[in-house]
């Protein structure tokens, strides 16, 4: 009796533990079946479009990938992109084998046996990652779900949002399956996913990171390039590059367990460095100022064809190809040339400024906040480098109003075509483009008035006062020349006055014509509206753009006939059709060619023995070449000009406001910007091909060289009188 006690007492516990672990599997049991048959009925609500109406057959074979734009150079270089989204496509053969397997070895190992989505995975993830917690499981999407997500992204729906869009995928994934092949879907998935730094698609990735296309992508770029995927700013080569070299490697071992590359060559890829060649159109372009023209002038002429004829191109999205003008050859000469001048000048113009007298006199200009006073880290842009430093808005403002800037325009003056656009100093920084701003044109102005002159008659070899005078119905304004020098006991003749860039002699040239002939040559040549046409204008008081002035200088060079300038070649869609083309522009008739010819024979003496001299003395440029120098009054802006029959290359220099700028003669024009267009011109020279192309000879008729074939000065009075009488006797 006692035994059967005991062994009841010993087995009522076991009893119920069983019927408590009974009645626990029959609940998760019950709990299982009541998650399928949720799951099933929410599978059942977004299949019925409950939650998003889902992409049919007809959308899904509709799928074209939104594609950049390119901006190609003359000399087919990539130098811009218009873009929605940063996308390229390729075609299927571009992409190497090597890349394919990097991808399916580490996205989705079983992508050639699935139908869209992998049974396998959504075990690995059930069991590791939820109930095991295990955050190294992975996760369960597909390839192609994948790129279910990049095309249709996920929306919110509360807290059952990931459910949702899991099964949304699913299901797309398992109609597109059905709609492409393999293959397509790769090449979908590799065209569309994102890599970081507003970057889509696997051919801009191998443009930004390495420089190349994607064809050319070898076995480990091409696993950096996937190893970004799992995390494209974690794995960043160029800002975490140790992160993303492990990962690498890591994507180098799991080829390595599919069979993909062999132990030894898994091994020697690993200890390779990541090497980078970045290249970031949208930050980096040596053409960024006028990649962003290109964008402004092609907005207008798709929206022009579009309203035509009845298309409808997207700049943004359709992967079309524009083709310009500008040579990215001569375009880095010029960025080279302006930087190098630059960085001389702006320690030369702080040395300058180490006297807080200007620095003084700006701060009471200005109006500060107390915000603007606190210290804090700042990036400034340095012709250096990108330099940080303490500070606050105030040192930050006064960096940038003491930074020279500069602006280089090149172009053809045959057709108008702009060959280099350099508008500033950098244009993620310093965005406001140069080429268009206007500044005062200072001397650069005065061949346009000289030839206004030969137009009416006047000859090179007339001779004009050259003493200092006072003019007390104009505010008792006394013009200078810019030596102070002043002649009182000769005249000097306009060929040598324009090519010293005599300030006085001009001015007396200016009152000996009509006012509205000056105005009617500024009209043609395209000029702002002359408000007030004193006679300081023909010292180049005028307001004018370095765009206006080329395009000016462009008459001289092409025998008085001025053309439009542009840059866009012609467009192309993404197919090669050309749906745009340039046509040639109709000159407009500026000056006469007798005018133009001499006024470029007195340019081309101001390169022998002007104010351009430095041209042959100092850089050493043998080419013909006719040119003018400008600098404005305290040396507040410096222009340069020069040109040949096939190319006009100008330059302006300065800050960007004129309270700030040179007190000596390091800021004028022929010491602060013709060194740019001469290292521009040293550098063409070299060149073979770009020297025979434009610089060319000038074809000027003995006729014309002979009519500035005069003294440089005439005596006044009777004893000049008798000198002119007997020398004519002599001859």
């Amino acid at each position: 009796m006692y035994s059967k006690v005991k062994i009841l007492k010993e087995t009522q516990p076991q009893l119920l533990k069983k019927k408590n672990l009974t009645l626990l599997l029959k609940y998760i049991t019950g709990l299982i079946l009541l998650g399928l048959l949720l799951i099933f009925l929410l599978f059942l609500l977004v299949y019925s479009d409950v939650f998003g109406k889902l992409p049919n057959k007809e959308n899904l074979t509709a799928i074209i990938n939104e594609e950049a734009s390119l901006i190609y150079s003359s000399d087919t270089i990539i130098v811009g992109k218009i873009f929605a989204e940063n996308r390229t496509n390729v075609k299927l053969e571009q992409i190497p084998k090597h890349l394919k397997e990097a991808l399916i070895a580490t996205e989705d190992k079983r992508f050639y046996t699935h139908n869209g989505y992998d049974g396998q995975s959504y075990a690995r993830v059930f069991f590791r990652s939820i109930l095991m917690r295990d955050a190294s499981g992975g996760g369960g999407s597909t390839i192609t779900q994948q790129l279910i997500k990049n095309l249709y992204g996920r929306q919110y729906h509360g807290f059952l949002s990931m459910p949702i869009n899991k099964i949304k995928e699913l299901i797309i994934a398992s109609r597109m399956e059905t709609l492409y092949s393999k293959d397509e879907i790769l090449l979908l998935y590799l065209n569309s996913v994102p890599f970081g730094e507003n970057n889509f698609g696997v051919e801009s990735a191998a443009n930004r990171f390495f420089n190349k296309s994607v064809n050319e992508l070898k076995v480990e770029e091409s696993a950096v390039l996937v190893g970004m995927l799992k995390a494209n700013t974690f794995y960043n080569p160029r800002i975490n590059p140790k992160n993303a070299k492990k990962r690498r490697n890591t994507v180098l071992q799991l080829m390595n367990n599919e069979a993909y590359l062999g132990n030894q060559t898994t091994d020697s890829l690993q200890k390779l460095p990541i090497t980078l060649y970045y290249k970031n159109l949208d930050t980096n372009t040596s053409a960024g100022y006028f990649s962003y023209q290109i964008k402004k002038k092609t907005t207008e002429i798709i929206k022009t064809i579009n309203e035509t004829t009845n298309s409808n191109y997207n700049l943004e999205t359709d992967g079309l190809k524009i083709y310009t003008t500008l040579n990215y050859g001569i375009q880095k000469m010029a960025e080279k040339a302006a930087k190098e001048q630059l960085v001389i000048k702006q320690k030369q113009l702080d040395k300058e400024l180490q006297s807080n007298i200007l620095k003084n006199r700006w701060l009471k200009d200005q109006e500060f906040t107390a915000k603007d006073k606190q210290e804090r880290s700042l990036k400034l842009f340095d012709w250096d480098s990108t330099k940080t430093i303490t500070g606050n808005t105030i040192d930050s403002l006064w960096h940038y109003s003491k930074m020279l800037n500069t602006s280089v325009l090149i172009t053809n003056p045959k057709n108008g075509a702009i060959i280099s656009w350099v508008g500033g100093n950098n244009f993620t920084t310093l965005p406001f483009d140069m080429v268009l701003s206007h500044r005062q044109i200072a001397s650069a102005f005065k061949p346009f008035l000289y030839a206004t002159a030969l137009e009416k008659g006047i000859s090179p070899c007339d001779y004009f006062e050259n003493e200092e005078k006072t003019y007390k119905e104009y505010e008792n304004w006394k013009p200078e020349n810019a030596d102070h020098s002043s002649t009182p006991d000769k005249k000097v003749a306009l060929w040598y006055a324009l090519i010293q860039s005599m300030n006085i002699p001009s001015v007396n040239l200016y009152f000996k014509l009509e006012k509205e002939w000056l105005t009617k040559s500024c009209e043609k040549l395209k000029f702002p509206e002359i408000i007030d046409n004193a006679p300081s204008i023909a010292l180049g008081t005028l307001d004018l753009s370095l765009f206006e002035t080329t395009r000016a200088y462009g008459a001289f060079a092409n025998d008085g006939e001025m053309n439009d300038l542009y840059m866009v070649s012609k467009i192309t869609d993404k197919e090669g059709n050309i749906i745009y083309e340039s046509k040639e522009s109709k000159t407009e008739k500026v000056f006469t060619k007798e005018s133009s010819q001499t006024v470029t024979a007195i340019l081309q003496q101001a390169v022998e023995q002007g104010t351009s001299s430095k041209i042959r003395s100092t850089f050493k440029i043998k080419s013909p070449l006719a040119s003018k120098t400008g600098t404005a009054q305290n040396y507040t802006n410096a222009w340069f000009m020069a040109y040949t029959p096939n190319i006009v290359l100008g330059t302006w220099v300065g800050t960007s406001k004129n309270t700030i700028h040179f007190n000596s003669g390091n800021g004028s024009g022929s010491s602060l910007a013709l060194p740019i267009i001469a290292n521009i011109l040293k550098e063409i020279e070299k060149d073979p091909k770009l020297k025979e192309q434009y610089l060319t000879s000038f074809n000027i008729p003995e006729e014309i060289s002979s009519s500035i074939k005069c003294t440089a000065y005439r005596e006044k009075g009777i004893k000049g009188f008798f000198n002119r009488l007997f020398k004519k006797k002599k001859e």
